[in-house]
């Protein structure tokens, strides 16, 4: 099924990625793409292979008016709970495009008005509207990056499979090892036995 624009007047879209994660940020991503502007391969970031995700990105960030990305970090996120944080990134990125959006989506049910523009929150609008979608690839990927990097830094929690979601694996290192400083300590990171 073909994505389509939610008005086609300089929209800006916004997802974030690594809610559920135990580890690492909430990234957010917020994208404005001209009106010629079609793609047959892209969808919500979920449905993608990280091949075709890592296709995208470049020609996203190239065919774009303009995108902004940001990261929340764990402290952050356990000062102010993930959905203040998932808030506030996408808040973020949206203050890094370089052009005023008119209007913004949202993927989801909840978000804060930003500076006045008029939104609509979109349920499973990252697999009906262009410009979430690609959002949702932008932040993605660039969340997964960042997960990499930091694997470096700690290669006993296999980040660069599990990206920080509570996978068997992350959380038998967690037991092992304890938490990192890239933990979100206000996150159940054990299961209660």
């Amino acid at each position: 099924m073909l994505l389509k624009f939610y008005r086609n007047i300089n929209e800006s879209g916004t997802d974030e990625a690594g809610r559920g994660c135990l580890a690492g940020p909430v990234t957010a991503a917020a994208i404005i793409l001209p009106e010629s502007f079609e793609n047959s391969i892209l969808t919500d970031s979920k449905l993608l292979s990280e091949c075709k995700r890592e296709m995208l990105e470049p020609l996203l960030k190239e065919k774009s008016i303009c995108f902004g990305i940001a990261h929340i970090q764990p402290e952050t996120i356990d000062k102010i709970n993930i959905l203040n944080a998932s808030i506030l990134a996408m808040h973020q990125a949206i203050d890094a495009l370089s052009k005023k959006p008119e209007y913004i989506i949202v993927d989801g049910n909840r978000f804060k008005s930003y500076k006045n523009i008029p939104h609509s929150c979109i349920v499973k609008g990252d697999s009906k509207y262009l410009s979430i979608a690609a959002a949702s690839v932008l932040a993605k990927t660039a969340r997964d990056a960042y997960m990499l990097k930091i694997h470096e830094e700690y290669p006993m929690y296999n980040w660069k499979k599990n990206k920080g979601y509570p996978t068997k694996e992350h959380r038998a290192a967690i037991k092992k090892y304890g938490a990192t400083k890239y933990h979100r300590m206000s996150f159940k990171l054990l299961p209660d036995h």
